[in-house]
């Protein structure tokens, strides 16, 4: 007989934290939709009301959640459900299923074709968060169908405390189900890095593990499961071996969070009294707060990219003063740096904007500052939001992927004259308010000796700076191995952008993934970094670490580090690092 394994099946990183439970399967809905013959007039316009009616029926349970999700989590998660309600409105896909109807079958099956079309059109788009889009899609189409059907989708109400969700997918609002009946986690067959449903369960904190392609196939209502959101696994049919370490785990983690917690006020300090400064980065306002019960010293980053998501219309200079000023006013006196939108073309199609293409290299083309450059009313009203929001808080302003110098220029160019026309208006703004650029193309890194002389600060993007200069796309399976933080080349461009922008007097941040990385920290530290940005909840063990060493280690460290010639070599110092 076979000794008892573990089933180990490995997902996307979807939200931290362990779960231990048993399986609750919550199954799809499953419709037979068949195509039905109206050979009337009468009978269409029949058929016409009774999707009406159903669209009504689903619009009103959208809205539930919608109060649903902005009564937890405020109103830029709650445009999570906006989106739905943005598709199930959609005029041409309702144009659509009524000339189908129109051509003699019955609702249901019209619903399901016309779905079914656009879902299949969305496997040739390459950006991961418009290709997420589908799913979106693909739950309105099953809402309707179900409606017509009026068939009540399964629900989640039988679910008990200590249980742990297993399904092909869920929508934004199970997982608001899940948090309402304290379920401990979930697992899902598919899902992405940008989907609603991943967005809404690292609001809520629920450790979740998505994209495991079988899971729904091998779980069964009972099993016991464990859901590791740190590792991005789950583990089916655990041995009590493997449940017993990770209850050991689980509650060593719960531990390491209190004496965390405990750090909050302090400073991040090295032993030997070298001071920098830690920031958070953010996506929308509501995230505020876990900035400060995190001890966070200001906003690193502020992704202003969230702003154009989930509409159908661009944001206004309005949209964007009341997030900015939001953030600035609670964040006061600590600095929030604003970051142009880094967006590509495409994304912004449906917005209005026209005559941009789509790009078989998304990555290398018509994106961020290029693109605010190319179509400068977009940049204008940004910049103006940003502008009146620096009178209610320190807000600095940064651009990204510069590449060249005249970038900057013509950059700054717009914003003296965005500043001109504010005093002309007689509008508020704060004069003095800082610029810099994010440094994350090699070109950039190559002359940031020029960069540094025109900016009153730099932020080093590490994730981009990697992916390019070691031509390595990192959610490529095939050549993600290659994607190193630790290649020498991009730890000797990372002392030189700040060695060079330490020669001119200014400032230096890190607000890649790597700086939220503690294997990382005393590296970056002895490079004389000033400021690590990461996320709220990465905030105190980089400030432990920190507080740990001191700055003349760090500094011995990372110039034993820039010796080596090899990963192999450097990864052989730091794992000597971290068994001392």
């Amino acid at each position: 007989m076979l000794a008892k394994r573990d089933i180990i099946l490995k997902g996307v990183a979807a939200s931290s934290g362990i779960a231990i439970g048993k399986v609750f399967f919550l199954e799809e809905d499953d419709f037979c939709v068949i195509r039905k013959d109206l050979p009337t007039r009468d009978a269409r316009e029949i058929e016409k009301k009774r999707l009406n009616s159903a669209i009504e029926k689903t619009r009103a349970e959208l809205r539930v959640v919608y109060t649903k999700i902005d009564e937890v989590l405020g109103k830029n998660y709650a445009r999570i459900a906006d989106v739905h309600l943005l598709i199930l409105d959609d005029p041409t896909m309702k144009k659509d299923v009524y000339e189908l109807i129109d051509s003699g079958v019955n609702a249901e099956y019209a619903v399901f074709k016309v779905i079914d079309k656009i879902v299949c059109s969305f496997e040739f788009i390459e950006d991961d968060y418009f290709r997420e889009r589908k799913i979106d899609i693909q739950d309105i189409g099953k809402k309707i169908i179900g409606n017509l059907f009026d068939k009540q989708r399964k629900t989640l109400a039988s679910l008990e405390e200590n249980s742990i969700v297993v399904s092909h997918n869920l929508t934004p609002a199970d997982t608001m189900t899940i948090r309402e009946k304290l379920v401990k986690g979930f697992a899902t067959d598919i899902g992405g890095k940008t989907s609603h449903t991943i967005i809404v369960a690292q609001g809520l904190s629920i450790p979740a593990v998505v994209g495991l392609k079988a899971i729904s196939s091998q779980a069964k209502t009972g099993d016991v499961i464990i859901v590791d959101g740190n590792r991005c696994e789950v583990i089916l049919s655990p041995t009590p071996e493997t449940i017993a370490k990770y209850r050991k785990e689980y509650t060593l983690q719960f531990a390491k969070r209190k004496e965390l917690e405990k750090l909050k006020n302090l400073s991040a300090e090295t032993t030997d009294s070298h001071k920098v400064l830690i920031f958070a980065n953010i996506d929308n306002p509501d995230e505020i707060q876990s900035v400060l019960s995190n001890g966070a010293m200001g906003v690193g980053l502020y992704r202003t990219e969230f702003i154009y998501f989930n509409r159908d219309s661009m944001p206004t200079e309005k949209d964007h003063f009341e997030n900015y000023s939001k953030v600035a006013k609670i964040m006061s006196p600590y600095p929030t740096v604003i970051r142009t939108f880094d967006l590509g073309g495409d994304k912004l199609t449906k917005l209005g904007l026209l005559n941009v293409e789509h790009e078989k290299n998304p990555f290398l083309g018509l994106r961020a500052i290029r693109l605010s450059l190319k179509y400068p009313e977009i940049f204008i009203d940004q910049l103006r939001g940003v502008l009146r929001a620096s009178a209610y808080g320190k807000i600095r302003l940064m651009y990204p992927m510069i590449s060249e110098i005249e970038e900057l220029y013509e950059a700054n160019k717009v914003l003296n004259k965005v500043k001109q026309d504010l005093r002309r208006e007689n509008i508020e703004f704060d004069e003095q308010m800082e610029v810099g650029v994010m440094i994350e193309v090699p070109s950039a890194a190559m002359i940031i000796d020029i960069i540094s002389k025109e900016v009153d600060f730099v932020s080093i993007g590490t994730n981009d700076l990697i992916q390019y200069t070691l031509a390595v796309d990192r959610v490529n399976e095939n050549v993600a191995g290659l994607y190193d933080p630790l290649h020498p080349a991009i730890l000797r461009f990372i002392k030189r952008i700040i060695d060079e922008s330490h020669r001119t007097g200014i400032s230096v941040s890190i607000c890649g993934e790597m700086a939220g990385d503690p294997h990382y920290v005393p590296v970056l530290l002895g490079f004389g970094l000033d400021q690590f940005s990461v996320s709220s909840a990465q905030i105190p063990e980089i400030k432990r670490i920190i507080r740990s060493i001191s700055f003349e280690d760090a500094k011995k460290i990372s110039e034993e580090v820039l010796r080596c010639g090899s990963k192999d070599a450097i990864l052989k110092i730091m794992n000597t690092i971290y068994t001392q």
